[in-house]
């Protein structure tokens, strides 16, 4: 099995290049200066998520264990690229730019929320689920039959209680997907539920539970501020912000062609803290966003049989993915 990700640019950190360019002509003039862009430039001169490719192969015997994995990343990061599953047999791999070499990102690059692990995430979980769908096992149970880490199996346990998820093999037509992952020493879970309009292509997502293991949990009404926070700023990554650009001119002006999450969109959320007063506290700002394109993807081919490999996740993208469902 191969799947590629293809990750498009996503935002990055404008008003540190703002500061920056401010600093210098401060220094040159012995002055404070204030510097103001407009819309129009910080679309220009921010930098972007890198895109990147990711490809796959894997195999598994009758019961469903995993006995191969091959994984390569092309030009983007590894942050989140650890297997994670018990496969005996398991290679990553990486090839990007060289010191010196020729670019191959058109635009600047710079870091975004969990870098590099959202695509990383996407990428093996997507794996995960197309596995478990050809061997005719529920994604859960291939998820648990295939791990030993405790953590990870207590993580989707605990959200698979909350949501009150009922096993079943995908496509199930019910539109729930499933998805986990690790970051900043946080071990994290998705549950999803989804409607696709099939005329459309337009994913509602409807709800979405995450369990986290962060240790100890020092501010748990902090915590579960910033797990909400990454489940609604990862619907963004995952279906709509696309960088559009021809060369090196950006074509996203302002965000009427670039849209963001809004209040509108937000699902039902619900969060589990594993509290592990005996561990040390872990980091709890980031895990939460980076399987939020994963669960949303599984979750579509759990309603509709289309496999989606790259994100963000458009309408159009949705819509030629269901023109390749056999009926």
């Amino acid at each position: 099995m191969i799947a590629p990700f293809v990750g498009g640019g996503f935002g990055g950190k404008g008003e540190h290049r703002q500061g920056v360019e401010a600093a210098k002509v401060a220094k040159l003039t012995g002055k404070p200066v204030m510097l103001i862009w407009t819309r129009n430039e910080e679309f220009f001169y921010d930098t972007f998520h890198p895109a990147g490719v990711i490809k796959i192969k894997s195999g598994t015997d009758k019961s469903g264990l995993i006995k191969m994995w091959d994984y390569h990343i092309y030009h983007s990061g590894n942050r989140g690229s650890d297997t994670i599953y018990d496969v005996a047999d398991a290679k990553t791999s990486r090839s990007g730019e060289k010191r010196n070499g020729p670019a191959v990102h058109p635009l600047a690059t710079g870091a975004w929320r969990a870098p590099s692990n959202n695509t990383n995430t996407f990428a093996r979980e997507s794996q995960i689920d197309i596995m478990a769908a050809a061997a005719g096992i529920d994604p859960l149970e291939f998820r648990l039959k295939n791990l030993k880490d405790e953590k990870m199996i207590a993580c989707l346990k605990a959200v698979a209680d909350k949501f009150g998820y009922v096993a079943g093999k995908t496509p199930s037509g019910r539109g729930i997907g499933i998805a986990c992952g690790t970051d900043a020493g946080t071990w994290v879970a998705h549950i999803a539920e989804v409607k696709v309009d099939k005329n459309t292509g337009k994913v509602t997502v409807l709800r979405i539970v995450c369990a986290q293991d962060m240790g100890l949990c020092v501010n748990p009404q902090g915590a579960t501020i910033q797990m909400e926070g990454c489940i609604m700023m990862g619907l963004g990554y995952t279906l709509t912000e696309e960088v559009m650009f021809e060369g090196g001119d950006v074509k996203n002006h302002s965000f009427d062609t670039y849209s963001i999450p809004k209040f509108s969109w937000l699902p039902k959320i619900e969060t589990v803290i594993l509290d592990r007063k005996d561990k040390p506290p872990q980091g709890g700002g980031e895990p939460a966003i980076i399987a939020i394109g994963a669960v949303v993807a599984n979750a579509i081919f759990d309603a509709t049989g289309a496999r989606l490999y790259r994100v963000p996740m458009t309408p159009e993208r949705v819509l030629e993915a269901l023109g390749k469902v056999k009926g």
